[in-house]
């Protein structure tokens, strides 16, 4: 590991991933780690509870992690773990850990089967451990079960893009081994934010279970499909031996066995394995912190000569400086217009995926509405003819003429037109209304400030008002 210096880098990081969860946010620094992804059942939460010698993690059908889960592993002589919601509170007993976490994923998610991304923050403190930082995210999926969203596919793959899309994330991408690695879930997604296979580094799991007479050494071995960092095979415990309880030391010494009597892997059974797993992972998330600690360093101190800035402005801060209430006033006024027009022209901070309102209603309200209004209107051909006919002889009266006049298309059009009024005004109306709802709810952010959000709405809205009754019969518009 080197020196003493190296060893404190995870522990370091730990403490401010712990920060920022706390305050609910990153501070938009990007803190290097390593994203546990893959399919479901690839063997992610088993190669997680080899690494601490203990059965803690929540197991079952379908999804079962639902939230990420930041896993602090630190190397310490006692063996108990802390969960950063539950503070000042050890647990020595590992059945009642996966009981908490089954608990605070139901607080947020429910328990239909929903996923969130608020992490789990989990401190396990033991002497079998290396230190070491993971997060574990919930298994891909293809098809939604019970009461889960029909989109539930797209929400677990949102989740994993806002980890393993920054570059300070390293990405351990699980793939069983008895499954075809080409078309692997976790090794396409990692390809996808990091086609070079620069900060990939894989897991093949379930090598004990391969069909007689095949291997994956040359995965392993890493011929097919590259990786900068490689791949470690991995035998995690059968269903079977969880479900009876079998030792986990009892199966990495199985798991040794395996590597060291299989023709296929004994030339690399030193390079195979849990153990050697984890060790990498140490080694290799410390030189990631490492290499990326300049960086980061350079983004704190920049952030914190922003805030003694903003800080230094509120030295001589005065509540009842009647131009900071002016200021302030502006603002909120500025916000408001700011607000108005990026809901009329469509390009909003936040956007309504579950009814159309703002500039998209009033679009509707002209190219559907106003259309069918006029496809509504009773329109006989044969007395417009009538009437064209009348009006021309009127006009020539005694007189032949052989040009058709223009004041009797004139007097045709002014009359088709007065049927026209009716559904331009009811558009009108329609119009008025969609503006009125979408300055109510710009005005939501001057809730704290009722006697202003009031008078904003008045004001507007009659003027609103006022504009379309200059369309009304007989005003100066008409």
């Amino acid at each position: 590991m080197g020196n003493r210096g190296m060893e404190d880098l995870i522990p370091l990081i730990n403490k401010l991933q712990d920060a920022f969860s706390s305050i609910g946010q990153s501070a938009n620094l990007d803190l290097p780690q390593i994203a546990v992804v893959g399919g479901q059942s690839a063997g992610k939460s088993s190669v997680l509870e080899n690494f601490v010698g203990r059965d803690f993690l929540p197991r079952g059908s379908g999804i079962v992690t639902r939230r990420p889960l930041i896993l602090q592993l630190v190397n310490n002589i006692a063996e108990y773990a802390e969960f950063l919601h539950c503070k000042g509170r050890k647990f020595v007993d590992f059945d009642e850990v996966r009981a908490e976490i089954e608990a605070e994923t139901e607080r947020i998610t429910g328990s239909n089967k929903g996923i969130s991304p608020i992490p789990i923050n989990l401190r396990v403190y033991s002497p079998n451990v290396l230190n070491l930082t993971l997060i574990d995210l919930p298994g891909m999926t293809k098809v939604a079960v019970g009461d889960q969203p029909v989109d539930i596919e797209q929400q677990i793959r949102d989740m994993l893009m806002q980890f393993i899309t920054k570059e300070s994330c390293l990405i351990l991408a699980v793939t069983p081994a008895n499954t075809d690695l080409a078309n692997s879930d976790a090794l396409k997604i990692a390809k996808e934010v990091d086609p070079q296979g620069l900060r990939t580094i894989g897991v093949i799991t379930k090598l004990d279970l391969m069909d007689e007479g095949t291997d994956a050494k040359d995965i392993l071995e890493n011929k097919l499909l590259p990786l900068r960092r490689g791949y470690i095979g991995v035998v995690n415990r059968s269903q079977k031996d969880i479900d009876g309880r079998k030792d986990i030391g009892a199966a990495l010494a199985a798991e040794r066995k395996f590597f060291l009597s299989h023709p296929g892997y004994r030339h690399i059974a030193e390079r195979m394995g849990t153990p050697h797993l984890q060790r990498t992972l140490n080694q290799q998330l410390t030189n990631h912190i490492r290499d990326t600690l300049p960086g980061l360093r350079n983004k704190l101190q920049s952030q914190l000569l922003s805030l003694e800035k903003e800080v230094e402005q509120y030295k001589n801060f005065r509540p009842d400086d009647p131009t900071r209430k002016t200021k302030a006033l502006l603002q909120m006024v500025q916000q408001f217009g700011v607000d108005f027009e990026k809901r009329i022209e469509g390009s909003g901070d936040q956007v309504d995926t579950v009814e159309l309102s703002g500039g998209a209603r009033i679009n509707r309200i002209f190219h559907e509405r106003f259309p069918f209004e006029l496809v509504k209107m009773e329109f006989d051909e044969k007395e417009l003819r009538r009437e064209i006919s009348y009006a021309i002889k009127n006009i020539h009266g005694v007189r032949t003429g052989l040009f058709t006049p223009d004041l009797a298309f004139e007097a045709i059009v002014k009359k088709q037109l007065v049927k026209l009024k009716e559904p331009c005004l009811k558009c009108i109306d329609l119009v008025i209304q969609e503006l009125i709802n979408t300055v109510r709810q710009c005005t939501n952010k001057l809730g704290s400030y009722p006697k202003l959000r009031e008078e904003t709405e008045r004001i507007v809205t009659t003027y609103v008002r006022e504009r379309g009754e200059d369309q009304e019969p007989g005003s100066a518009a008409d």
